[in-house]
This record gives structure tokens, sequence and C-alpha cells, in this order.
């Protein structure tokens, strides 16, 4: 009897060790890359057999001692779909297989940042999405300080089709949807991208080889402390709670909305703040859903209205748009409470941004003189610093990169910059150390490196000013020294009160221009003017450059402006300035022997207004390093 028991245990146990296994990325919808050799690659039983059937053809192998197996598909022109099986001791089936280009979007948040985010602004295009040949595979946020990782443990292929194209890069869907229309072969992309992160975090142990103070920094990781107990918040925990429509007001004060609260009266505080206003809603709105705009806030806020909880997000970056129920608005007074929690710098509601509640063609204004009331105080934080594993160097190569690294593609596109402002020239390094990085992994070549020039950000500044935000993107401009590699230049794509801006499709556009230059050698202007060089005549500085297309143009008409000019002293004044054919003239009456210009060179210039004829921005740039 116990042999009747055991044998068909083996058995079951020997046929789940011999399941083939195949690596997230392959699987149904896949896109491969058209036109390259490929590889298909998984696990099974040590030296077992694996067949892959595919376009009528049979390929063999067998697993190593450790279980892996890859087979070599040969070069497809684009199109399809395709099926194919994988053959061991189970079959595996995957279904509508197209052949196309897949690239690798890779970056911080701006390269997150789907579609969904920026609803309002690409209504229209999400409503049109028809695109079943543009797939995206979205790889979640991993972190591994174990080394590079062999597989994902999730993901999909989804198709911009409806409200599938919701979660979507909007920087790669309009990158991929450029191509599309443009070559009209199926697009692939993979995005691996994670809000917040530097540069190093992204490159591998080897790429990183010539920073050993990196690779010291990764070393020395610990478990994230445990932050002391924060004071409980009063409008919590007291009754009735402070979004009860039936609450007493007692204590409050005034403040305005939009505006920080440290601008207001309220010195350094961190901690939770609620704001409380009386709306009066018209009759048309009552009983209807509605949308609420409240601009961004700093840092995580709940939204309550009629003492019904309905919004809320935990963190400052995203633009805060909630959805009203029928149920919630009535006609007349209608309480409106937001609860913001603030860790540091300045809290409250971001300017210059939209505050308001709409419904149909009726629109009611939040903006205006609230009341607030402190709920909790947090105290200075004096414990060891938090080391977030994410932003430690190697920690998204090894789980983010490393899977893909036999998933042939037609190239790469980085978006990213913001969280290395700290250290702006080491990025000059980094940033050639990824692009080689990246290459010699994926073992194909030079394949072409697009990245994104960081657009403006912060306030302006009407004198002329140093900065590391200006500072970086010189560190990228450089970087196009790196063979085979497109920079789009965005310095006019920016908001000064949002890392995040909203126009993203001028970006994915721009970066599709670099790809069609680069990767698919149009003879095309694909960005805008780059320095070249100077020389002085006199009182004057003549600025000559590359990528003039059509000619030199302000897109406002106007002079050109956002030039500073300086002699040995290096103490920058605003400059005149003139278009003389291909170049630009610069002088300052104030300067009698000038040495250096510098162009847009700021945080976030007030006009940088040189373009080409192509409609395509100058690159910040100096003469003074």
């Amino acid at each position: 009897m116990k042999r009747l028991i055991i044998i068909p245990f083996l058995f079951s146990l020997f046929n789940g060790l011999a399941q083939v296994k195949l690596p997230r990325l392959i699987r149904d919808s896949m896109i491969l890359q058209r036109d390259e050799k490929i590889k298909l690659w998984g696990w099974a039983s040590v030296n077992e057999r694996v067949q892959v059937r595919f376009n009528g053809k049979v390929y063999k192998t067998k697993a190593d001692a450790d279980g892996n197996w890859m087979v070599h598909l040969p070069p497809t022109k684009a199109g399809g779909p395709y099926s194919m099986d994988i053959i061991a001791g189970n079959k595996i089936t995957l279904h509508e297989i197209l052949f196309g280009d897949v690239w690798f979007c890779s970056g911080q948040s701006n390269m997150v940042h789907q579609m969904n985010i920026h609803d309002v602004t690409y209504e229209r295009d999400i409503a049109e999405a028809n695109y079943p040949q543009i797939r995206q595979f979205w790889i979640p946020t991993l972190t591994s300080f174990s080394g590079p990782q062999t597989d994902l443990p999730s993901g999909y292929w989804k198709s911009a089709v409806g409200e599938e194209v919701r979660p979507f890069s909007a920087v790669a869907y309009f990158f991929a949807k450029k191509i599309y229309e443009k070559y009209k072969v199926p697009v692939g992309i993979i995005n691996a991208s994670v809000g917040g992160t530097p540069i190093e975090a992204w490159i591998s142990e080897d790429g990183l080889k010539d920073f050993p103070a990196l690779i010291a920094t990764k070393d020395t990781f610990n478990r994230k402390p445990l932050l002391p107990a924060l004071p409980a918040d009063a409008g919590m925990v007291n009754t009735p709670k402070w979004y009860d429509p039936a609450l007493m007001l007692k204590g409050w004060r005034n403040i305005h909305i939009p505006g920080y609260w440290e601008d207001q009266g309220i010195k350094d505080l961190n901690g939770v703040v609620w704001y409380r206003r009386e709306m009066q809603i018209p009759a048309s709105m009552a009983g209807k859903p509605a949308k609420v705009f409240l601009g961004r806030i700093v840092d995580a806020d709940e939204l309550y209205i009629n003492g019904k909880k309905v919004g809320s997000t935990g963190y400052q970056y995203p633009q805060r748009r909630y959805q009203v129920p029928a149920d919630v608005l009535k006609a007349g007074k209608n309480v409106f409470v937001v609860r913001v929690t603030n860790n540091s710098g300045k809290g409250g509601f971001v300017p210059d941004k939209p505050y308001c509640i709409f419904s149909g063609a009726d629109t009611v204004d939040l903006k205006g003189d609230w009341q607030y009331k402190v709920g909790a105080v947090y105290r200075p934080f004096t414990g060891a610093p938090v080391l977030i594993s994410q932003n430690q160097p190697t920690t998204l190569y090894n789980a983010m990169v490393a899977p893909e690294i036999n998933y042939a593609i037609k190239g790469f596109c980085w978006y990213q910059g913001e969280s290395n402002t700290a250290q702006p020239k080491q990025y000059q390094k980094l940033l050639p150390a990824l692009i080689n990085d990246w290459r010699i992994k994926w073992n194909q070549g030079s394949l072409p490196f697009l990245y994104v020039q960081l657009p403006g950000f912060m306030e302006y500044n009407y004198l002329p000013s140093e900065s590391n935000l200006a500072i970086l993107r010189e560190s990228q401009l450089k970087s196009l020294s790196v063979p085979n590699t497109a920079m789009a230049v965005t310095i006019d794509l920016g908001e000064w009160n949002d890392i995040h801006p909203d126009d993203k499709k001028d970006v994915g556009e721009r970066l599709a221009l670099t790809a069609m230059k680069v990767a698919y050698k149009e003879n095309i202007t694909y960005t805008g003017p780059l320095y070249q060089s100077s020389v002085i005549e006199g009182n004057k500085i003549i600025i000559s450059f590359t990528n003039t297309g059509g000619g030199l143009i302000t897109i406002d008409g106007d002079i050109p402006s956002a030039f500073a000019i300086a002699g040995a002293d290096k103490k920058f004044v605003w400059a005149n300035a003139q278009i003389e054919g291909d170049k630009i003239i610069v002088w300052s009456d104030e300067i009698a022997e000038p040495l250096y210009v510098r162009y847009a060179w700021a945080d976030n210039p007030v006009n940088p207004n040189l373009f080409n004829k192509e409609r395509l921005p100058a690159s910040p740039f100096r003469t003074d390093e």
C-alpha cells in the first residue's frame, strides 16, 4: 500500500519539475524586434529537451545543468500576428505575437507619468486611442541588493486601445505613436521607470567600476530605521471629527488657497493642517456627479465634502483630480474640508494651479479665503538617515533592467536627472557610463540611445544666476559626445511650480524625431540649435551653432533673450543679442572686453526663445566652464 501511494507522488513531483517555464516578458501579445536575431529563453529540468515551433520551423535545444535553455530565431520582418509553441514535458502556446520595433524606456517619474495622470490635457488622445500594434510592457517597481535578477514577478503586454492606454507612459506613448504613424510597423514599449530615483541605481556593478565611492555606498545599506511615533491628529481623535459638517468651529484662523502656510503666518510647521470652507453650490449641480481640481498639495491630502471622503493622495507630485459621486453635492451650503499632511519644507496648496469643482457647464471656484486649524505638529527628526532601497546604486538595474537584457530591442529612451541635481557635474560621467553599460549588457552593438534634457523648473530668477539644474543640462548636452546618441531639448516645456510638466506630447514627439535621425537614418532636422563655437570681436561675442535647420528664429518674433555676458571676472549681466544668418551676436554696453557668454542658464530661464525654423528650441549652454 505504501508503494502504491509513493509511486504516484514521485510521478507527480517529477512532472512538476519538468514544466518548461518562460520569463515574464515572453508571453501573449509580445512584440519582438524585427530584422534581428531573437533570443528565446526560459527554464526546465536539467538536460530536458525543449522545442520551439514558430513560423513553420522547429528549433531544438536542451536545458543545461542549471535548468536554463535558450534558442535563437532568425531575423523576421515586421508583421504578424504569429503563434508560437514551446514544448518540453508540457506545452505553452503563445498568441498574438508581432514583430516590429521595441524600445526600452526608462528613467524617473517623468517617464513614469501615465496618460491617466494627464487625462484632462489628453482626454481626446485617450478617447481616440486605437493602436492595437502599439503595446507596452510595464515593469513594477522592484529592487535587489543580491545581484542581477533573471525574471520579473509580474507584467503583461497591453495594447494602446481605448481605456487600455491609460497606464501607458505618456512620453513613451506619444513617442511610439509618432514612430508607428511614420513607419507603420508595430512598436513595443518596455517601461522600467521609478519616480525620484538617481541614475546610479540604474547602472550595474560592472558599469560603476569607475565610481568606487558609489559602489561603497551600495555595501553600507541597512534596514530602514523606525521613525519616531508621530503625534495623534486632533482632527481625527476628537469627536466630532473635523471633517464633520456639524463641527462647531473654535480656534480656526483665516488662510488663503492657493498658497503655502509658511507664507501666511505659520512658521516652519511640519505636521497636519486642516482647511475648511462652506461653498455655495448651485441647484443645477446638486445630485449630479462632479469633478474637483485641487491643483497640487504638499505633501498628502484627503478631501471631504459634506462629511464624505471623496479623494486622497499620498505624496505631493500628482495633480489632484477627484471624482465626486452623484449623491454628495446639494443645493446651497456645502462643507469642504481638506486634511493636509506635510513632512518637510513648505506645506499647503501650490500656486498657479486650477482649484475648482465642476459638473457639466457649471463651475465653482475654490480659490479664496478658507479657515485652518493645526491637527498635529511633528518634531524635527534627529535619528539616523533613512536609506531608501530604490535610491541605492545598482538596485534598480538588478531588479528592473537585468531581466530584460536577453530581449532584443531597437534602442533606448531615457528621461531622468532631477534626482542627480545635487551633484550635477558627476552626471557628465554617469550618463555615458549608463549608456555604455546598457549597450554592453544587451550586446547588440551601439544601440541608439535617446534622452530628454530637463525642462525649466522652479521660480524664475530675473538676474543672471548660478544653477545646479543648468549644470545638469550641460552634463546632458556633453553626453552627446557618445556616438549614436541624441537629445530632445525641452527647456521650453517646463512649469515653474511642477517638476512634472503637463506637456508630455511634445516631449515624446521630440524624442521620436531624434529616433528618426539616429535609429532610422532620416535626413531631417531632429533637434534645436546646439552650441558649436564662439569668437570675440571687440566688445561682441559671435556664436555659431549646429542643427540650425532652416535658420535661426525666435519663437515669439521678439529679439533673442536669456543671453548673459561677462568679462574676466565672470560677473554676468544680461546681454543684447541679434540673429545674423546662422549666428548670434551678443554684447553689452556694461562689458567692454567680453570673454564668456551663457544662454538660458538658470533653473527656469524666463524666456528662452531661440529656436530653428523647425520650431525646435536651442539647448542652454555656457562658455565659461
